[in-house]
């Protein structure tokens, strides 16, 4: 395996920068509208974060032309971490900062789970659990039908791996060999209704997901260097095994502000004044 590129402490320390705004910005939406999800929000806003600036090969300026067609795909299968989706598109041009002010109001663009209707880079409806990888597998078997060397990325919560179809999916892209598909878990091992294991146990989650015929991967899933480390070995894995890729990635639900970090209480709840004030001062002091 080609060795990976090291972030040099500059880079790291943008990306610290960024981060921290991006969930500035997905809090101030859940506070502003008072409804939301954060603790899911941020525990997945660093796989995101590199996703978009280092892995993905998409730009918001491409249109319906080649570059356009050859783009990677992104499908937020647990779609009611909306915030941190729109948080990051918000970064990187999608669309207008001043939308992030009407996130969940009735009729706005930013509806509480992503609609490809109303929003550019947001690929697919989404939100209802367990759907995300069926219709990953989908894109990515239509892809491969097309000799078109895109790549498609399915960000999942481990509360969603709960449901039936996931496995179903899970059987369907080994079975079509779709090595142009890459899952990631956000493993934060909390859910609605609690600890993941005490709700519907998943360990030994990446067993079971080698038994499916899947490529497994296993990262800290806010240590950047980790996170791209994963994502370039998925690729070359994908390169080189007719095998679907899993990356499950060992996050912190609420990760940055501490009364949020590892309480289920914070799955869909919004901030009010003191907490969201609190909660943006410990993400200034980082």
């Amino acid at each position: 395996m080609e060795q990976t590129k090291k972030f040099n402490e500059e880079e790291l320390r943008e990306l610290e920068s960024i981060s921290k705004n991006l969930r500035k910005r997905a809090l101030t939406m859940v506070y502003k509208a008072q409804s939301g999800h954060p603790g899911g929000a941020l525990s997945s806003i660093d796989l995101l974060l590199i996703l978009y600036k280092k892995i993905m090969k998409l730009s918001p300026q491409w249109k319906e032309d080649n570059e356009w067609k050859k783009r990677d795909r992104f499908i937020l299968s647990k779609g009611h971490a909306s915030a941190a989706l729109y948080s990051v598109l918000c970064e990187f041009g999608y669309f207008c900062p001043t939308e992030i002010d009407n996130f969940r109001q009735l009729g706005a663009k930013l509806q509480g789970h992503p609609n490809n209707e109303y929003v550019q880079g947001v690929e697919v409806p989404s939100g209802s659990l367990g759907q995300g990888l069926s219709l990953a597998n989908g894109i990515a078997l239509s892809l491969k039908l097309d000799k078109n060397p895109a790549k498609v990325f399915v960000l999942l919560g481990d509360g969603e791996l709960q449901e039936g179809q996931i496995w179903e999916a899970a059987m369907t892209s080994n079975h079509y060999k779709l090595n142009n598909l890459v899952a990631i878990i956000d493993r934060n091992r909390l859910q609605i209704d609690g600890d993941t294991e005490d709700v519907m146990g998943l360990e030994p989650l990446a067993d079971k997901w080698r038994a499916f015929g899947w490529e497994v991967i296993e990262t800290n899933g806010h240590d950047y260097q980790e996170i791209y480390e994963a994502y370039q070995k998925a690729s070359l894995l994908g390169s080189q095994k007719a095998s679907p890729v899993v990356i499950i990635a060992n996050t912190i639900k609420g990760k940055g502000v501490s009364f949020m970090e590892n309480n289920a209480g914070w799955h869909g709840k919004a901030p009010s004044e003191d907490e969201f004030n609190r909660a943006i001062d410990e993400l200034k002091s980082v």
